[in-house]
């Protein structure tokens, strides 16, 4: 299963890196339009377990997610590196 993430939550605190910031983002499987929230851990381990999640840009292109460690072994989740300089998911709107 694929999803698209549509926003992200933030929490106000002070972190090791802006991914960290996240609490949750919501997502949406385009092929059946089921949606849902997840906490950025949940996220984490869904893109490890080999699912794959993604932000779709303004050009309509895919920027999939890619699961990383802090070095205090913090799990987030970020975009892989494109021909952007910022990353999408943090371009990403503020969920409700």
């Amino acid at each position: 299963m694929s999803v698209k993430i549509t926003c992200i939550k933030k929490d106000n605190g002070n972190h090791e890196n802006p991914y960290v910031a996240i609490q949750s983002m919501n997502w949406l499987n385009e092929d059946n339009q089921k949606s849902g929230t997840s906490t950025r851990e949940q996220m984490y381990d869904y893109v490890k377990d080999g699912h794959e999640a993604y932000v779709k840009d303004a050009a309509g292109n895919n920027a999939k997610l890619v699961a990383k460690t802090t070095d205090k072994g913090t799990k987030y989740v970020k975009t892989v590196a494109d021909d952007v300089k910022s990353d999408n998911l943090l371009k990403l709107k503020e969920c409700d």
